[in-house]
């Protein structure tokens, strides 16, 4: 019997793989380059064999038309111009998500600050709809706050992501200790749920981005969600499709770049 986050899940993947491209920053850091025309921007990475599209529920209630990719709503947000940027507040409902017909719904959570146990309990909530009305749920947890020594310690990285499956999330998006496969294991193997990985700041080089989306693979990662490696990139649509040789047709690194 095929339930619905079944259905949901592989209109967000293709083969049990994801290549999603987060688009959520113009809450948080503002209308950065390569997303000064949001809608122009997906259609864009839609065409270019992306799995997923992530944004906020404005976003999707202004297309003008439907995507023919995943689409994932994000549910929480918070503002560099904040006192309190890591802080997470809650923006949107499971009800809006079914109304604007997305797919699934994310969120994110820092871990290692005074604010924590707000998101974790919310955290816990939303999965518990989510559950109840079968939406696949992707929690972003990230170690990060005044707690944190180091942000890519592997052990570090590996508890924020298994806090967020032990909590209900479907599939757990955090960023990578390093590009090394044998590190990124330690966090997948340890996580009961898919891991995906978050691309971090922009990188200045190409093999760098085909790297940690090779090194995720080779790890047992289920794929990975770049954002501004993907929009800020001079060619999107090319940084695109050099990621699906990594991830779907299981290329290197180098042999992905002659695509680019």
């Amino acid at each position: 019997m095929v339930f619905g986050k079944q259905v949901r899940l592989a209109r967000i993947t293709e083969n049990g793989k994801m290549l999603c491209i987060p688009m959520d920053h113009g809450v948080s850091e503002g209308p950065i380059a390569g997303l000064e025309n949001i809608h122009d921007m997906m259609f864009m990475l839609e065409d270019a064999g992306v799995t997923a599209l992530l944004a906020h529920k404005g976003i999707f209630r202004t297309l003008p038309r439907p995507l023919k990719v995943g689409a994932i709503m994000h549910m929480s947000a918070s503002t560099k111009l904040s006192s309190k940027p890591n802080w997470k507040v809650q923006v949107a409902s499971i009800a809006e998500a079914i109304r604007l017909g997305v797919d699934a719904v994310s969120v994110h959570v820092n871990i290692g600050g005074e604010d924590d146990a707000d998101m974790l309990s919310k955290l816990g909530r939303i999965a518990d709809v989510c559950d109840d009305l079968q939406i696949p749920f992707i929690a972003m947890m990230y170690p990060r706050g005044p707690n944190i020594k180091d942000a890519r310690d592997p052990f570090a990285i590996a508890h924020v992501a298994r806090v967020g499956a032990e909590l209900g999330a479907d599939i757990v998006k955090t960023p990578m200790p390093s590009a090394e496969p044998s590190e990124i294991r330690k966090v997948v193997k340890s996580c009961p749920v898919p891991v995906v990985a978050a691309g971090g700041p922009k990188m200045e080089r190409d093999e760098d981005v085909l790297r940690l989306a090779w090194a995720v693979i080779q790890g047992g990662g289920m794929g990975i969600t770049f954002g501004r490696n993907v929009f800020q990139h001079s060619r999107p649509k090319q940084i695109v499709k050099a990621l699906r040789e990594v991830i779907f047709n299981g290329k290197k690194p180098e042999e992905a770049l002659q695509v680019v």
